[in-house]
C-alpha cells in the first residue's frame, strides 16, 4: 500500500552488519535509484513463498536501476547462525544483496512488525510503497515500473492463490512443534532445527537442513488429517499451514 505521506526516508544500514553477495552497502549511496528492502527469514514459510517474486524483480529490473536488498532477521534459533543463513542464500539461489540483521538492528530502525515485509523507496530514498505479509505482488511490481519508467507485463502468479482476484480461505492456525490432527489449508509446512527424517502420513521424508520445508501442497483449500512424526532426534519447531484457493462448487 502507499504510505500516508511520502516524506519517510529510508533508514541507513547499521554499520558492522554482515552482507552476502556484495560488499557492505550504504543506503545513502543508493539515493539515485529505487530501492526495495524485504525482511525475510529462511525458517518462515511465508518468506519462502514470497522470495521467488523478490528474486524475479531483481532479475527483471536490476539492469534498469532497481536495487533489491533482502534483510534476514531470524525468527527461530537456526536463523541466528550466520553461516546457516549464508548456506540458505546459496541453496535458494539468491543472487541479490542480503544483509544479515541477526540482532534486529535494521528491523528496529524500520519499526518492522513481521515477516515478510517489503519497503519500496523512490530515488531520493523516500518511501512510496509498503506491504506486510504475502500478496500484493502485482501492486509492488507496478510501483517498481512506475519508478523506473518502464512498462511491461507483470509476473504471472507463481501459485493460483497469488492472483490478485483469487478467492482464498484462511488456513488452520500454526502449531508449535510436530503436530498431528485435523487441519484445513492449501499447504502444510514444517520448520526444523536441523537435518533428519520425518514420517508424514506414514511416508518417510528426508530433511536435509534446518529451515522451512513444504510437506503437502493441495490444489485448493483442503480439509485433511495430518500424521506427523519426527524420526530419531530431528527437532520440529513449528507445523505451519498456508492458504489455498477456495474449493469449487
Amino acid at each position: 500500500m502507499r504510505p500516508p505521506v511520502d516524506t519517510i526516508v529510508a533508514p541507513p544500514f547499521p554499520k558492522g552488519l554482515s552482507w552476502v553477495n556484495v560488499a557492505p552497502l550504504r543506503m545513502e549511496q543508493q539515493a539515485s535509484r529505487p530501492v526495495l528492502v524485504e525482511f525475510w527469514d529462511f525458517c518462515r514459510p511465508e518468506s519462502l513463498r514470497t522470495l521467488p517474486y523478490v528474486m524475479a524483480w531483481h532479475e527483471r529490473y536490476a539492469d534498469a536501476g532497481l536495487r533489491v536488498v533482502s534483510a534476514h532477521a531470524p525468527g527461530f534459533p537456526p536463523g541466528e547462525d550466520e553461516d546457516a543463513v549464508r548456506a540458505a542464500v546459496e541453496r535458494l539461489g539468491i543472487a541479490h544483496p542480503v544483509v544479515l540483521d541477526t540482532h534486529f538492528e535494521l528491523w528496529r530502525a524500520y519499526e518492522n512488525a513481521g515477516w515478510p515485509a517489503r519497503y519500496l523507496f523512490a530515488p531520493g530514498l523516500r518511501l512510496v510503497d509498503v506491504h506486510h505479509g504475502e500478496g500484493a505482488y502485482d501492486e509492488t511490481e507496478r510501483a517498481i515500473q512506475e519508478l523506473l519508467d518502464v512498462e511491461r507485463d507483470v509476473l504471472r502468479p507463481l501459485r493460483a492463490a497469488d492472483a490478485g482476484d483469487a478467492l482464498v480461505v484462511v488456513p488452520s492456525a500454526d502449531r508449535p512443534g510436530a503436530w498431528s490432527g485435523p487441519y484445513a489449508a492449501g499447504e502444510v509446512w514444517v520448520v526444523t532445527g536441523g537435518a533428519g527424517e520425518l514420517a508424514v502420513d506414514g511416508e518417510r521424508r528426508s530433511i536435509e537442513h534446518a529451515g522451512a520445508h513444504l510437506l503437502i501442497a493441495h490444489d485448493r483449500h483442503t480439509e485433511g488429517v495430518l500424521d506427523l512424526r519426527p524420526l530419531g532426534d530431528l527437532e520440529v519447531l513449528l507445523t505451519a499451514f498456508a492458504p489455498g484457493l477456495a474449493p469449487t462448487g
